[in-house]
This record gives structure tokens, sequence and C-alpha cells, in this order.
């Protein structure tokens, strides 16, 4: 048995707390990810206006000189004055940047529950997750998906300590004490006369 014995019970106390703590912690952590995809997404719908806002301007004053905007770019980039000329460049990157953001915009929002995540991380922007992270609330969420995310980090979090912590710790010192059984011997009756 060992000095321990008496301790055990206290021990499986702190455990049960221990599982409840992480059960917390897991929760809280991992229904933050729908929290900061909801909080990118504003930034990233803010950053979408402001892109088709720009593009709008080059498409008024192409159709103010009776031109498609591909035309225009396309006259723009011919100017024989090269800083007229860059400008063709700055439309381009304009649509190719509307194009973008309205993709992964629409990406996010479409997907499904058990997608979000994958798709989230497919589409992201370093730029926008950047600003995103620097002025981030934690919240808990208390949809489906927040309360989906929390459950999904309670398994996540028991299942790591249980497999990776526990579990060894515990099949490590039922060894230990198998390994000492053996090695100690019996001691034999003492045969009285």
């Amino acid at each position: 048995m060992g000095w321990t014995a008496p301790l055990r019970p206290i021990f499986r106390a702190g455990e049960g707390f221990l599982d409840r703590v992480l059960c917390v912690v897991g929760a809280v952590a991992f229904c933050q990810l729908p929290e900061f995809i909801q909080q990118y997404l504003q930034r990233l719908g803010g950053r979408l206006d402001e892109a088709r806002r720009q593009l709008a301007i080059f498409e008024n004053t192409a159709a103010q000189s009776q031109l498609t905007l591909p035309e225009f770019i396309e006259r723009t980039a011919a100017n024989t004055d090269a800083a007229v000329a860059k400008l063709g460049g700055v439309m381009k990157d304009a649509i190719a940047r509307v194009d973008e953001l309205a993709a992964a915009e629409a990406a996010i929002r479409n997907a499904s529950l058990w997608e979000k995540p994958f798709v989230f991380f497919a589409h992201l922007d370093r730029s926008i997750a950047s600003a995103t992270l620097n002025i981030y609330r934690p919240a808990v969420p208390t949809t489906t998906e927040g309360l989906i995310y929390a459950a999904a980090g309670m398994i996540t979090i028991l299942g790591v300590y249980h497999g990776l912590i526990r579990y060894p710790i515990a099949a490590a010192a039922t060894r230990r004490r198998t390994v000492r059984s053996i090695q100690t011997p019996t001691p034999s009756p003492v045969k009285s006369r």
C-alpha cells in the first residue's frame, strides 16, 4: 500500500476538480474561435466595402469618359506617361482585391458549422487577422455554434489530458507497483515449535 494510501481520496477529489477546470478551460478556449471568426468577418466586410468604394470611383471615372472599366484600364496602362500608366495596375489590383475579399467573405459566411474553421483558415488574410487580433475582445457566444465548439473543446482537452498525461502516469505507476511486488520477497511464515 505504501505511505500514499491515506492520500488517495484527496488525489481523487483533486483529479475530479482538475477535470472540471479543464472542461471549463477547453470550453472557453474553443468557443473563442467562432467569436474571432465573427469579429474577423466584420473587419473583412469593412475592407471589402472600402475596396468596392475605390473600385466604384474607377468605374465612375471610366463611365464619365464613356468607356468601360476594362477599356479605361487598357488606355491608362498604355499611356506614355509612366506615372499614369501605373494607375492601370492599381485599377487591376483593385478589381482583384474586391474579387478576393468577396470570395473569402462568401465562403466563410456560407460554410457549414463543420466546415467553417477549415474554410476560415483556407481564406485567412494575415493582415486582417492581425488587425482583428489587435482589437479582439474575448466573448462567450451563446449560439448553437458556440455551444458545439465549447463541447468540442471540453472533449479535446479532456482527451489530451487523459490520453497523454493521466493514462501514461497511471500506467507507469502500475508498472512500478507490479515490479516492486515481484521484487519484494514474500516473508516466509514463521514455524512455531
